[in-house]
């Protein structure tokens, strides 16, 4: 039974999300919250592990969440749900692309589309920040400072506007979840 949900829940995350793995986080937070079989806490973790780990975040998202909760096969399952839709849909794009893109709808939906993402990137931005750096997780939390995440995430955004300031220089994604894993050693 866990299987068969673990597909279909993936599944449909697949199908309706739209901006990629970013815009995705909210929805896999809404459905694995929903059914328990994560914390806030773990969500969140689960995220910075993800986003650590090669290959796209969803993928691993569901690779992680279906492993958590039915083993090596649940990850299949979860996973093999992500991708089919994306799969499916790009399979079919991809055979009639150039004739897609001369009409004007198909132009106006995807201008349509584009601020719906940014919203909802934006928002799971901004859910993770109060989670991680004030311990808010539902609207009655009382704001709790975390003063090291805080530390650790001024760090890190000082480096960067530093170094792009002063070197134009930008740091990688990579590099600073390397800083940001090595400064959580040390304040943690």
């Amino acid at each position: 039974m866990i299987y068969l949900k673990l597909f279909l829940i993936f599944l449909e995350i697949g199908a309706v999300s739209f901006g990629g793995g970013y815009g995705m986080i909210s929805i896999i937070r809404e459905k694995v919250l929903t059914f328990g079989w994560l914390s806030e806490d773990e969500f969140v973790n689960f995220i910075a592990v993800s986003e650590s780990t090669p290959g796209p975040l969803a993928v691993n998202m569901a690779t992680f969440v279906g492993s958590s909760q039915a083993g090596f096969i649940g990850g299949l399952i979860a996973t093999l749900g992500v991708v089919l839709p994306s799969f499916v849909i790009i399979f079919i794009i991809a055979s009639i692309m150039k004739d897609l893109l001369k009409y004007s709808g198909v132009k106006a939906m995807l201008s349509g589309i584009r601020p719906c993402v940014v919203a909802m990137i934006l928002a799971t931005g901004i859910t993770m920040a109060l989670s991680s750096l004030l311990n808010i997780t539902t609207i009655n939390s009382k704001p709790a400072f975390d003063y090291k995440a805080l530390i650790i995430f001024l760090l890190i955004a000082l480096a960067d506007v530093l170094l792009l300031k002063l070197k134009k220089f930008k740091l990688s994604p990579i590099t600073i979840i390397v800083s940001s894993a090595f400064l959580g050693i040390i304040f943690y």
